[in-house]
């Protein structure tokens, strides 16, 4: 019951804004300024007990305590180290590409690096940074012991010596997600996500889209982040460098798309960013390269630029050959506040599959796939400028399951995931079940399920209503998420659910089948011989004897099922009954407080124990 009440706590604050970047919930539930005010009064450092500096919060494989790459470890802080090089690369350049991304963009820099943090003035050793997490803005304080060897940081570094920002912002990261190991191997969409709240477009570019390029410059007008990489075939090829010095699965930034006149063509080129800030392309359009006398000078002079920086142009042509994949994350409408920007607009919900109630599967599984949840989306406008030259609406829909990295810290497997897309017309207020959505061909959807953090596709549709189904491949597969939606024009969407009423005052025609044995005869007619019922027998049962009465949505159902339902998840005869009796109470208590009929209730200390007691 204390887990309800949680959930239902944090809904009440999320609705008053508790949760966004200006109200970040602190994480570990420390807050930064009353322990920094604590150690400024007592003139001591900082030291942080939830993320200590000892080998558990650096790993628990390969930079686990037994490991050699653990072996001399000492942590440091900022003030005592003379050299800022890493020692020991994790796999995690991309989120390397992601923090160097973040500076391109004062504004969106900000929100990740609350201002007013220094090494002089009230300096404590401790600092504090936000990231976005499953739905929500979270602070998360750390302190600024680095871990070093032989005096030089193990991780990530900058390319200015006395620079350690990008290693306290890495810190406060890996205590988020539990370890700096459980950063090895993400993408670059991980970290734009976490780090503005946006969604995640990812383009395999042999396999791109034809207009791929007008995209790019659609997401640059809506200051979109932007990251590219080269696949490898092999651990041996990490970090190799091409004979035109591009770095094999290394994560680059992309930061133009640009059209130029050369030789009476016109050219389309490609600006990307390598965050090491060194180590660039000497192909064609390169810093120097002889391509650039071929465009006037006017226009040379708006895009040239020359210097060891990292930062190249490249042809068009060229990034789709020499690379693999382009991720974009699309920013949300809050995040910058410029009104030059083009912004989506976004909607975003949470959600739960439960083993008995709400986790129906695919549609591969026709008996449960119509119990999983259900979203719709009301599309009217068609967008104004469509990069592809086709009508219509653009949607782009992101699923992610939640507490990915630590799941896979603890060696639990992720779920796989994926959603379906229904059009529909016609009331909101209720779920579709198989009459509906087994007897019609769905509009869209992922292309394949993934056990991926995050599926996202972008779709092109028509004016009109749809209905999304997020769900697990499988069946009975237990998990949380959070389903995004972003829309080029302005759209509605929201929960599709039965909404909760009952007639309690109206006394009821009793007939002959409603009477005992009638009553327990319909009941065992959906429960069999164990007269046992299932979530789903349930709510048969409920729809044909107590629809007149009762009805009830996804959430209480769950509540019903945990409570009154075994370990198999079916409840009894006994039970069944139980829970009725429970149910008309529970609609008569609310009704008597509910004088004015407006589906809300104020109760003090004393009436609400009394009640619950009761």
């Amino acid at each position: 019951m204390s887990n309800i009440a949680k959930v239902l706590s944090r809904r009440q604050e999320r609705g008053e804004g508790v949760g966004t970047n200006k109200k970040a919930i602190p994480f570990k539930k420390q807050d930064y300024q009353s322990l920094k005010q604590e150690c400024l009064a007592k003139r001591t450092l900082f030291c942080d007990p939830t993320f200590p500096a000892e080998s558990s919060s650096l790993g628990y494989n390969e930079l686990g305590p037994q490991s050699p790459n653990a072996r001399g470890v000492q942590w440091k802080r900022p003030k005592v180290l003379q050299c800022v090089f890493a020692f020991y690369h994790t796999g995690d350049c991309w989120l390397l590409a992601a923090i160097a991304s973040l500076t391109l963009e004062n504004e969106i820099l900000e929100r990740v690096v609350p201002p007013g943090q220094s090494f002089k003035e009230n300096y404590a050793g401790i600092f504090h940074f936000q990231f976005w997490q499953y739905g929500e803005w979270v602070d998360v304080v750390i302190d600024d012991r680095l871990p070093t060897r032989d005096g030089r940081l193990l991780f990530v570094h900058s390319a200015e010596r006395s620079e350690y920002w990008s290693a306290l912002f890495e810190k406060a990261y890996a205590k988020l997600n539990g370890s700096y190991e459980a950063l090895a191997g993400g993408l670059s969409n991980e970290g734009f996500e976490d780090f503005t709240g946006g969604i995640a477009e990812m383009y395999v570019l042999n396999k791109a889209p034809p207009h791929l390029f007008k995209l790019m410059q659609k997401a640059l007008r809506r200051r979109s982040l932007m990251g590219c990489s080269i696949n490898i075939t092999s651990s041996h090829e990490s970090e190799a460098k091409t004979s035109l010095k591009l770095v094999k699965g290394h994560a680059y930034s992309i930061t133009g798309a640009e059209e130029v006149h050369s030789s009476g063509r016109l050219v389309q080129l490609v600006r990307i960013r390598n965050p090491w800030g060194q180590v660039e392309w000497i192909g064609p359009w390169s810093d120097n390269s002889k391509e650039w006398n071929s465009v006037q000078p006017a226009e040379k002079a708006k895009l040239f630029h020359s210097a060891e920086d990292g930062e190249f142009w490249m042809a068009y042509s060229d990034f789709m050959q020499h690379f693999s994949l382009l991720e974009i994350c699309n920013l949300t409408p809050d995040t910058l506040s410029s009104e030059n920007v083009s912004r989506w607009n976004y909607s975003q919900f949470e959600g739960d599959w439960r083993v008995g109630s709400t986790a129906g599967g695919c549609r591969n599984n026709p008996a449960t796939f119509c119990s999983n949840p259900q979203f719709v989306i009301k599309l009217e406008e068609e967008d104004d400028d469509p990069h592809d030259g086709e009508n219509g609406c653009t949607i782009l829909v992101g699923l992610m399951q939640k507490d990915f990295r630590k799941d896979r810290q603890f060696g639990r497997d992720p779920n796989i995931i994926g959603f379906t897309i229904y059009k529909f017309k016609g009331r909101n207020n209720i779920h579709l079940g198989p009459d509906v959505l087994l007897r019609q061909r769905s509009t869209a959807g992922t292309k394949a399920f993934t056990s991926l953090r995050e599926v996202s596709e972008r779709f092109k549709l028509p004016p009109g209503e749809y209905v999304i189904i997020p769900s697990t491949f499988e069946a009975h597969r237990k998990g949380s998420f959070i389903l995004r939606v972003f829309t080029e024009k302005e759209a509605t969407a929201s929960l599709m659910d039965t909404e909760i009423r009952a007639d309690v005052n109206k006394k009821p025609h009793i007939s002959k089948s409603d009477e005992d044995p009638g009553f327990k005869q319909l009941f065992n007619q959906f429960a069999g011989n164990d007269s046992e019922v299932s979530v789903f027998e349930l709510k048969q049962v409920l729809d044909s004897v107590i629809s007149k009465r009762f009805q009830l949505n996804n959430d209480v159902l769950q509540v019903v099922i945990s409570r009154y339902a075994n370990q198999q998840y079916v409840i009894d005869f006994d039970s069944f009954v139980g829970c009725l009796i429970s149910l008309e109470m529970l609609f008569k208590m609310f009704k008597t407080f509910d004088k004015k009929n407006t589906g809300k209730i104020e109760l003090d200390i004393l009436q609400w124990l009394c009640l619950a007691l009761s």
